[in-house]
Formats: structure tokens, sequence, C-alpha cells
């Protein structure tokens, strides 16, 4: 089974390629795809997780949000 690993790097050189990640469980042959970044878009930006990391923390309570959902789903009926 064919398996991809997608993992952000440089091409350094013609014939260097240098990874953001170690590839730590992997080792032998592999087949090597470049992608370029459309023009005007930067490869370098701020992981998602830290973006939402960074975030203010929300007010609503537990309570409230399976309270809002219920009631959503009751306007479901049987559908």
């Amino acid at each position: 089974m064919e398996r991809a690993l997608v993992v952000k790097g440089r091409l350094i050189g013609p014939k260097n390629v240098e990874l953001d990640e170690p590839l730590s469980q992997t080792s032998g042959e592999v087949e090597v795809v470049i992608r370029l970044p459309a023009e005007g878009t930067t490869v370098d930006g701020d992981d998602i997780f830290d973006i939402v990391a960074d975030l203010a923390p929300g007010t609503r309570t537990k309570e409230d949000i399976d309270r809002q959902i219920r009631a959503n789903r009751e306007s479901w009926g049987d559908r």
C-alpha cells in the first residue's frame, strides 16, 4: 500500500532538500514530488494550532453549549 507524507521544506541546491520536520519513523527509498507555492503566497506562516492557542478563551459553559445543541437537534424533528 502506498503512503504519502507531507512535510514542508526547501530545495537547497539542485539535489538537496531540507525538511522542516524530521521523519524519524521512515527510512529507505522515497519518491519526491516538488510542489511550488503559488506566486504571491508565502510558505512560512503560523501553524493553525498556534493560531487557535493564541485565541482568547470563550465564556460559554459546557451546559450552555449542550443546551444549544439539544435545542438545535430538537428543531430537526423526524428528519
